[in-house]
């Protein structure tokens, strides 16, 4: 199944003829003959590959190398390929029942599916988890920048290597000024085109990211100071293989970027080019989610972190190696700065139309737009100076809201199947993502709630 079996209406081949309903519409009018807008005319391929790119490769892309320590590298990496198949096959089913249904936002799908409730429900979805997302953005920069401790002992930040420890170089005081001096001005922005040059950059510096990552690898590759990796999890119990599910949710959220598919195909210029722009951010994301989680298992091995960032600390054993530290740190934690804003754009949104479902659009009030702006970062920057660490908020995010919104729901319409055009075999594949999205993150939560009960610490890579 592929976004290719996905069939435009005719009027939808051109940003020009698309109907706008205001609570389905971009955020911003397209031109501003009431408003005093400047004119829109669409979205390019591009802008709309890395806007989409970068709402995937997010924080989860830190997780996936602690994922590789539990399940091994062989049946980790299929794991991610299956997790790519999955998330296509649950967007050309959004975007096909869209279409019949002439919805334009996954809100307005789901209220066409469910009516009102279902609505609601995704709205709630979606701000637990971005809400979640974004919080472990704020805690890798912490990491990133004022250090982490851990049971290896404490990780030192960039800042506290380069100047030392000072009340400057706290958690708090660099969180506060990131937050003022980069997130605000970004969030600021009231359609996700104009983010499309720092999802650009973005996704630049993930690769120079990866770049180092691998090179680093391969020398001590060559130099013989690297093992040969586990290829399979290490299961000697039935705990041990309860383990292996507590990765799932982490998985789930490395793909999850369902919200912010129609606001992209909204503001495409031509919109049967959303087939291509999800199959090349996917194809794009897979390949940097693969090489990523390979090499980063190769050269810490067992020593991973919950955040690989983390592991960027020590002295790697090569030339330049505290150098090439900084640079993988620096890099990722500016992308992810610039990944901020892509994520909170639809979180906005979705608390906006559950709060204010009757109000004029939030463009046109710039009261409520800041209120709801302001409001959802104070909420973000406080959850970050208190979750410890970013297993914990993936395993909530992900074994609740992300899988419901990239596997549950998208089934769940196809199930309902309103408008009479899902196949046989539409229906078997919802009914296994049903199944084993349900059946994965129950044993997930059971597994930490036993080792919560049992006063031990959560199952996680860290161990």
């Amino acid at each position: 199944m592929t976004i290719g079996n996905v069939a435009p209406k005719k009027e939808r081949k051109s940003r020009k003829n698309k109907a706008i309903v205001d609570e389905n519409a971009p955020l911003l009018p397209k031109c501003g003959e009431d408003g005093g807008f400047d004119e829109f005319n669409g979205a390019s391929f591009t802008g709309a590959v890395f806007n989409l790119s970068t709402t995937i490769v997010g924080a989860g892309i830190m997780a996936l190398p602690a994922t590789m320590k539990v399940l091994g590298l062989g049946l980790g990496i299929t794991m991610i390929m299956l997790m790519a198949f999955l998330t296509e096959a649950s967007i050309e089913l959004i975007l096909r029942f869209s279409r019949a249904g002439k919805s334009s936002s996954y809100g307005g799908l789901m209220g066409d599916a469910f009516g009102k409730y279902g609505k609601i429900l995704l709205q709630v979805a979606v701000l637990v988890n971005n809400l979640g997302v974004l919080i472990v953005y704020m805690i890798i920069i912490g990491d990133v920048l004022s250090g982490t401790s851990s049971s290896e002992g404490h990780h030192a930040g960039v800042l506290e290597g380069w100047f030392g420890v000072h009340w400057w170089t706290g958690r708090a005081i660099v969180l506060l000024v990131t937050t003022l001096g980069i997130f605000a001005p970004l969030a600021s922005f009231k359609r996700i085109d104009s983010l499309s040059f720092t999802s650009a950059l973005s996704v630049g510096l993930a690769v120079v990211f990866l770049v180092i990552t691998v090179g680093i690898t391969v020398i001590k590759l060559i130099d013989g100071s690297i093992g040969m990796p586990r290829l399979l999890p290490d299961v000697s119990d039935v705990s041990s293989f309860i383990k292996c599910f507590t990765v799932v949710p982490v998985l789930v959220t490395a793909y999850i970027c369902h919200y912010n598919v129609h606001s992209i195909d909204n503001e495409l210029e031509d919109s049967t080019q959303i087939r291509g722009v999800v199959q090349t951010s996917l194809a794009l994301c897979s390949s940097v989610y693969i090489m990523t989680s390979l090499f980063g298992f190769l050269l810490f091995g067992d020593g991973t972190l919950d955040d690989v960032l983390a592991n960027f600390d020590a002295d790697l054993g090569i030339p330049y190696g505290s150098f090439l530290n900084d640079a993988v740190r620096v890099s990722y934690a500016a992308h992810l700065m610039l990944v901020f804003p892509v994520v909170f754009f639809p979180l906005r949104l979705n608390l906006d139309g559950l709060l204010f479902s009757s109000s004029r659009p939030l463009v046109l009030s710039n009261m409520r737009f800041t209120l709801v702006t302001v409001g959802l970062i104070g909420i973000i920057f406080f959850g970050a100076n208190f979750i410890p660490s970013i297993w914990d908020a993936f395993q909530f995010t992900g074994a609740t809201a992300a899988v419901c919104i990239g596997f549950i729901f998208p089934a769940a319409i196809t199930l309902k199947d309103r408008h009479n055009i899902a196949t046989k075999k539409d229906k078997i594949l919802s009914i296994v993502m049903i199944v084993l999205a349900v059946f994965s993150n129950v044993v997930a939560i059971y597994s930490d709630a036993y080792a919560l009960f049992k006063n031990v610490k959560t199952p996680s890579p860290r161990e």
